[in-house]
């Protein structure tokens, strides 16, 4: 699927790429739409169309990934809320494989996640993902999302990437495309982000549902590079 031997680098998304969408939906579109119904005392379903608006009015944006923002919009404490959760928080059972055959075959591997820093430092509490990572890098520290073009020449400059050599991981086609117009290589989708959710369809770009299917092309190039 990808010719390995001109990938120096894969960037890789956390949540729905690495770690299963699932705490991520369940927390947002059922704990916090229950939580605002009973502190406000107002039924579940005006809860939820709520907080839907309020979801869709920073969609795309720092906000809309930002714990502190909703913390003060929603009037909920927001991360004691998701240490509520932290056994639905789960590695993709095909993460670690990938991860630990890219870095046999001399790939470096960049996490690049718009999740607060609060968030992401949760997820890595519980997981072991951060044993199969080189750099780590939170959206949040460059002022911009992944969805913007300001984030990705931080990050071509900031871990001195060529661009036309690196792979990036989404379930995000938008987020895809930001990366493909900032110049980076390739980019490959994720169609079963959250795994209790129907697959994805991916229109502009080749999309996977389990990373082992690239496992034999990644083992055999590094065997055997080119002269």
């Amino acid at each position: 699927m990808f010719p390995w031997d001109q990938i120096d680098t894969v960037l890789l998304d956390m949540d729905g790429t690495l770690l299963d969408l699932h705490f991520d939906n369940h927390f947002w579109l059922s704990l916090v739409p229950q939580c605002l119904s009973e502190s406000r005392g107002i039924p579940m379903e005006q809860a939820r169309k709520l907080v839907e608006q309020a979801y869709a009015e920073v969609a795309g944006t720092l906000e809309w990934y930002c714990l502190d923002y909703w913390q003060r919009t929603l009037q909920l404490d927001i991360l004691a809320l998701h240490r509520t959760l932290v056994e639905r928080i789960q590695l993709r059972q095909d993460s670690m494989p990938f991860l630990n055959a890219l870095g046999k075959c001399g790939k470096r591997r960049i996490l690049l996640t718009n999740a607060h820093p609060d968030s992401l430092a949760l997820k890595l509490e519980h997981t072991e993902l951060a044993a199969g990572l080189d750099e780590i890098l939170s959206s949040h520290s460059t002022g911009h999302p992944k969805e913007a073009q300001a984030f990705w020449q931080q990050v071509i400059t900031k871990f001195g990437l060529d661009p036309g050599r690196c792979l990036f991981v989404d379930d995000n086609e938008a987020i895809l495309e930001a990366a493909r117009q900032a110049g980076i290589g390739h980019q490959l989708g994720i169609s079963n982000p959250d795994s209790r959710q129907p697959h994805k369809q991916f229109q502009a770009f080749p999309a996977i549902d389990d990373y082992r299917l690239l496992l034999e092309d990644l083992l055999a190039a590094s065997k055997n590079p080119p002269a």
